[in-house]
């Protein structure tokens, strides 16, 4: 699962206002958050090669590795990039009208997803097809054909994992990318937020967002009893799992004015996370996520980061590739030594593919979808950083207007 980044271009007097209510505190997240100096790049990149790493396992077919709560922990770095996402993502929709925040959630998540599609159907599926059959006689009319493959998926939930019967000998067979399901989710998230915020009420009052992580939590707990209402619906059940984190980071950004953003707020909001799930593993992992986000946020700030990864987001890409080329690798023999070996050969595929996304793909379609204007943060969290610093009001409304380079933003991908 990923997040996607949001480029807003323009900004009016109301937006600013629900945006950044009020001067921000100087030791608050949107006081201390900063989009030119930070490294949630390099933590989304870490939680991406997390999940590489966890399915190294069942591609493998060594089990599910290091579980918490009973859940691997690719699935636990999925929650932390909902948690990101719910932060960055609600600050976008306040900022921007309803149009153009759709728009960017569109660029930052199809285009790459779209090329991942005919990649995998058109590049890794004949590789293995050719090394199953000795040639490429029958590919594009095996079942499923990789034509139906695109078809199927191009709207984002998954339907067909397969391509043309390969790698059926792999020890976790037919699916050439498992990684992709929680696109879905996400982005049915960026519309629960979106369509919320377009009341103009709520609009005005977005702690309507923390009531409806509160919902979200009882719902997700309670989960038998919420999907008998929906006859048990699979998708249901994925996203009320899914939800409670998006919203807990929303609900973070709702409050980040009066958040603090230190070592005493980042590590004991770790602790708290790990200490409610241990004790109660069906109410303690929704109603943890604010504190999970806070943690991240933390860390993101804390972090030293190579220069280059402030520039470049290649974690999305790492998301959507490192699956079908694990899956690559194991059907060359390379499951047979291992999970940590299989993964290490699956990075070098990975990463180039993750380069070239970022570079051909998602970039472009974000300035696209922009309009080429200079980007601006996710959350608006250059604008209440500096305005935290001005001593005029005058001086503070001049520098929310200064636009953040998009290279130094702080937008998630996802």
């Amino acid at each position: 699962m990923t997040a996607g980044a949001a480029y807003g271009a323009g900004v009016t007097g109301a937006e600013k206002t629900t945006a950044a209510p009020g001067r921000a505190r100087s030791w608050s997240i949107a006081g201390r958050l900063d989009p030119r100096h930070n490294s949630l790049n390099l933590v989304r990149l870490v939680l991406a090669g997390t999940v590489l790493v966890a399915h190294s396992f069942p591609l493998t077919a060594n089990g599910q590795g290091y579980l918490f709560n009973n859940q691997h922990l690719g699935t636990w770095a999925v929650y932390c990039f909902f948690c990101l996402s719910g932060f960055l993502i609600t600050g976008s929709r306040l900022r921007t009208r309803f149009g153009e925040y759709l728009s960017h959630r569109i660029s930052r998540i199809f285009p790459a997803f779209l090329v991942s599609l005919v990649v995998v159907a058109f590049g890794f599926a004949p590789i293995a097809y050719l090394k199953q059959h000795g040639s490429l006689d029958g590919f594009l009319t095996a079942v499923p054909t990789p034509f139906h493959h695109l078809v199927a998926n191009f709207a984002l939930n998954m339907r067909e994992w397969g391509v043309a019967g390969t790698i059926l000998d792999n020890p976790y067979p037919m699916a050439w990318n498992g990684s992709l399901w929680s696109l879905y989710y996400e982005f049915i998230c960026y519309l629960v937020v979106g369509a919320v915020l377009s009341v103009a009420f709520l609009r005005k009052r977005p702690w309507v967002l923390v009531v409806m992580w509160a919902v979200s939590v009882v719902a997700a707990a309670k989960a038998p009893t919420t999907l008998a209402y929906f006859g048990n619906n699979g998708e249901v059940s994925l996203l009320l799992t899914l939800l409670p984190w998006f919203l807990g980071g929303a609900t973070v950004h709702v409050l980040r004015g009066i958040i603090p953003l230190a070592w005493w707020t980042g590590i004991p909001s770790g602790a708290l996370f790990i200490g409610l799930v241990v004790a109660d593993g069906t109410w303690g992992p929704p109603l943890s996520a604010p504190l999970l986000t806070v943690f991240l946020l933390w860390v993101g700030n804390a972090l030293p980061s190579p220069a280059l990864l402030k520039h470049h987001d290649i974690s999305y890409g790492v998301y959507i590739y490192a699956f079908p080329s694990q899956q690559l690798v194991a059907a060359f023999g390379g499951a047979e030594h291992g999970p940590y070996v299989h993964a290490a050969l699956s990075v070098p595929t990975t990463v180039l593919l993750a380069i070239a996304s970022w570079l051909v793909i998602e970039r472009p379609a974000m300035r696209a979808a922009r309009g080429h204007k200079p980007a601006r943060n996710e959350g608006d969290v250059a604008a209440e950083a500096a305005r935290a610093s001005e001593t005029s009001d005058q001086g503070a409304s001049r520098t929310t207007a200064q636009p953040v380079p998009e290279a130094e933003s702080a937008a998630v991908r996802r």
